[in-house]
């Protein structure tokens, strides 16, 4: 017998709040999409090609790990683009960018997880 988990409807607004205020993620290049699947929760779909659709799908119950987990791919899509501009860096792990980074900017990254969190209504420790 499979065990199936349904999203409760309070956890179904929390996440719609999350996706939404993530939406701008999809005019980035980063290739995730997020989408409601009903009492399932909502999808996480990720690694877009044309030819083959999305090769990832993740699905969420629970806006805490939907929010952290796109807070982590916003990040690594930043840290990817900064490790563009300086290829040294190209061979290094997001966690270990992220600390060559100046203080400033670090800073600066880190105002924009408060800034997801406030509009998706997360906390901000989350």
């Amino acid at each position: 017998m499979m065990f199936k988990k349904f999203i409760t409807d309070e956890e179904r607004k929390k996440c719609r709040k999350v996706a939404d205020a993530f939406a701008d993620i999809e005019n980035e290049d980063i290739d995730i999409m997020v989408a409601d699947a009903g009492r399932f929760g909502f999808v996480r779909l990720m690694y877009y090609d044309e030819a083959y659709g999305f090769d990832k799908a993740v699905c969420y119950t629970d806006s805490t790990a939907l929010f952290n987990d796109l807070w982590k791919d916003w990040l690594n899509g930043q840290l990817f683009q900064i490790a563009l501009q300086n290829p040294p860096l190209m061979d290094l792990e997001y966690e270990d960018i992220f600390r060559t980074l100046p203080e400033e900017k670090q800073k600066e990254l880190m105002v924009k997880r408060s800034y997801f969190a406030q509009r998706s209504g997360i906390a901000n420790d989350a």
